[in-house]
């Protein structure tokens, strides 16, 4: 039973991370440190609970599914609406023109698509900029609603078509959802006697990881919205805290399967990139973008695998 499983995974993710709150806001730095670590790591778990519930896959029952799915977000925080219609964009935009960070377009500022990738994808920006344009929707909904946000800046930044669709969603409906994450971050915040210190070190780090691995998964790929990922070798604990997330091209390949099913459609004859590898090709930066329907890019991932081998001049 789906509903169950992930139920109690989530609530067992959710105290996880109250405790590393607390360590990294009260404990001395060694602590702290090894707090900010672990809270990076099983924050993904809750993130991983509403990317299941977006599919309908997180409870048996539809009215179960979007509970799970609203709490999972509160703990991002974000709109589980937004986030459900921005991932269901991206399954359609994936390695389109619309989606394409590791690579530029013969009309785009290579320059300006390094800016994207480095401190968007690589220093955590992603994150923050959805935290803040949540923000900004809680506090003026018509300011995120605005011409100028949704044609000007959303575009600017690199997320025009999702802005486009998410302003098409219930207004109420997604500031209540906001309003619900943001009022839970207070709680906890008060609850826990937190410090800004401690928080800001959490989340730091979390925005980090969890903004790489947003391209990671899907870096140098095919440019197909099917086939456009890696199944990424990571060690077994860490992918298992994702709930096998690194898994991608299986997921997009079958988006239907749960995640406990997922490593059953993995097929390991192909490559299997590993995220480190993938990670620190992305500082070296984008590269000329390969027509839509070109194969994956593993000369410049392996370089060592099409080197000739050496030979031996005859005596």
């Amino acid at each position: 039973m789906p509903g169950i499983l992930n139920t109690f995974l989530l609530l067992l993710s959710l105290a996880a991370s109250w405790w590393c709150l607390w360590a990294a806001s009260h404990l001395s730095l060694g602590f702290a440190l090894v707090a900010v670590w672990l809270f990076s790591l099983m924050s993904h778990t809750p993130f991983a609970l509403m990317h299941e519930a977006v599919h309908g896959v997180g409870c048996a029952s539809k009215r179960c599914n979007e509970m799970l799915g609203i709490v999972c977000g509160w703990a991002f925080p974000t709109s589980f609406s937004m986030q459900r219609v921005a991932h269901v964009g991206h399954h359609e935009r994936n390695r389109t023109d619309q989606e394409l960070y590791d690579y530029y377009l013969p009309t785009q500022s290579r320059l300006m698509r390094n800016l994207w990738l480095y401190f968007g994808n690589l220093l955590g920006l992603y994150w923050w900029s959805i935290v803040f344009s949540n923000l900004i929707y809680l506090l003026a909904p018509w300011a995120y609603r605005s011409r100028f946000f949704v044609q000007k800046l959303a575009p600017a930044l690199g997320f025009g078509p999702y802005v486009a669709d998410l302003v098409k969603l219930p207004v109420i409906r997604v500031w209540t959802e906001i309003a619900l994450a943001f009022g839970y971050q207070a709680i906890i915040f008060y609850w826990l006697d937190l410090n800004f210190l401690g928080i800001l070190a959490c989340y730091g780090a979390f925005a980090m990881h969890w903004s790489v691995l947003q391209y990671a998964d899907h870096a140098w790929s095919a440019r197909s919205t099917r086939d456009g990922a890696w199944n990424l070798k990571v060690l077994p604990p860490f992918r298992w805290v994702a709930l096998n997330y690194h898994y991608h091209l299986a997921h997009h390949q079958h988006p239907q399967v749960p995640w406990y099913d997922l490593p059953k459609w993995v097929d390991h004859a192909a490559p299997q990139p590993s995220f480190w590898r993938i990670y620190f090709s992305l500082w070296k930066g984008v590269r000329p973008a390969p027509p839509m329907g070109a194969s994956a890019d593993l000369a410049f991932l392996f370089p060592s695998a099409n080197k000739p081998a050496n030979s031996t001049a005859n005596q």
